[in-house]
């Protein structure tokens, strides 16, 4: 009978890439030569044993699994039949055997194509094609699972850094919207860590932008977006005068598309269709005029003396997506605003949320229904308000989008 050989396993070094190496355990092993008696009195006394290689010249030959050959073994008259006969007659011929250098996630593959025998029986481990040991299903299973677990936080925490970036980022124009306007407030929840939505503010001399849009999805491939979506926008600001918002979403579109290869040219060579929804504004201090251009989002207007709001909507065009025209021209949207009117921008986010008694969108009614409730208050309490509703609207359901609000009122900028 042959000897015991040696293990190698023990805990996994945390940042090296392991190997089926690692999974390899001391294993009894028996050669061809022996008898099924050999293979009983190896079982009986090794009481733990799931499997036993057999092996010739040291070389792995098959696998014999310890409930199929006890339960043969057990049926009447089989030890006088085939106690003296060779171990290779209740032996599996084609276990799983790999060398043992074989990295994890291979195995893990090889393991799944052989089916429920290598979990259960285990594999056999190989070094230059000789006995090395075996591994069990199970230790494999907790190996990936703690691979799995290492991963998944090495992702948690590169998007715990990403979400620490994008809110730097936002956090400028958010400074500079404080510094600018007396009365304003700005929501930005991200559905998950990161988000997809992001708002733009920067003041001129003669007036201020701004800028609140819903890129393509959410969480990291949404917060990519954002990124090349406001870095177009920085770009699409210094090449275009910003008191011309349609020519901005314009540009914007236009770099996108070329960005991203979403042009009609190339229409069949990319495999994305990327892009966002958009309200850009203008306001100038000198005329108490505000431009509003929009793609597939709306402002909302309420007048100081005004029974209800006014809502203008945008361009039913997306910026930048493969069926958006590379020469479209956005629509700007031009009105005179005097000092106390409410303005009022939100991704959809907030509009589509499902909730309520009837599990239905939360929708611009209840939006409009809001403002006009609060209408004489600080922008901050208004936004606090429509927070407030739209939790208990939400209650139990998923959140299904990132959120972005932006509320102002015309009351004259900070000097």
């Amino acid at each position: 009978m042959q000897a015991q050989f040696n293990a190698s396993r023990g805990s996994l070094p945390r940042f090296r890439q392991p190997s089926a190496a690692d999974l390899c355990a001391t294993m009894t092993a028996i050669t061809s030569e022996e008898t099924n008696q050999s293979v009983l009195d190896v079982f009986n006394a090794e009481r733990e044993l799931v499997s036993l290689p057999v092996l010739e010249h040291g070389r792995p030959i098959g696998l014999i699994n310890r409930n199929i050959f006890m339960s043969q073994m057990s049926k009447p008259f089989h030890r006088e039949l085939y106690g003296k006969k060779s171990c290779i007659a209740f032996m599996d011929k084609e276990p799983l055997i790999v060398e043992d250098t074989l990295g994890i996630e291979s195995l893990t593959f090889r393991a799944v194509e052989y089916g429920e025998k290598a979990l259960a029986d285990g594999f056999i481990l190989t070094r230059d094609g000789q006995f090395a040991g075996v591994g069990h299903g199970l230790q494999l299973m907790r190996v990936v699972a703690d691979m799995q677990a290492e991963r998944n936080r090495q992702i948690m925490h590169s998007i715990d850094y990403a979400s620490v970036i994008q809110r730097a980022t936002l956090q400028v124009s958010r400074s500079v919207l404080a510094d600018t306007l007396a009365d304003a407030s700005l929501i930005w929840e991200p559905r998950d860590v990161v988000g997809g939505d992001f708002y733009h503010f920067a003041r001129f001399a003669d007036g201020w932008f701004a800028a609140v849009a819903d890129c393509t999805g959410h969480g990291v491939p949404g917060a990519f977006m954002t990124l090349i979506s406001t870095s177009m926008l920085s770009q699409a600001i210094e090449r275009h005068n910003p008191r011309d918002p349609a020519a901005v979403l314009a540009e914007v579109s236009r770099g996108i598309k070329q960005m991203l290869g979403q042009t009609t040219e190339r229409a069949s060579e990319t495999g994305s269709n990327d892009g966002l929804d958009a309200a850009f504004l203008w306001f100038d201090n000198a005329t108490q005029t505000l431009t509003f251009a929009g793609a597939r989002t709306a402002l909302y207007v309420l007048y100081p003396d005004a029974p209800q709001i006014e809502m203008i909507d945008g361009d039913r065009v997306g910026v930048g997506y493969l069926d958006s025209a590379t020469d479209y021209v956005w629509h700007n949207r031009t009105m005179q605003l005097p000092q106390g009117t409410l303005l009022f921008v939100t991704t959809d986010g907030l509009i589509d949320q499902i909730g309520g008694k009837k599990s239905i969108a939360f929708g611009k009614r209840r939006v409009r229904d809001l403002l006009l409730a609060h209408r004489h208050e600080r922008a901050s309490y208004i936004t606090d308000a429509i927070l407030a509703e739209f939790a208990n609207w939400q209650a139990a359901e998923t959140r299904r989008d990132d959120l972005t609000c932006l509320c102002v009122r015309i009351a004259g900028t900070k000097p």
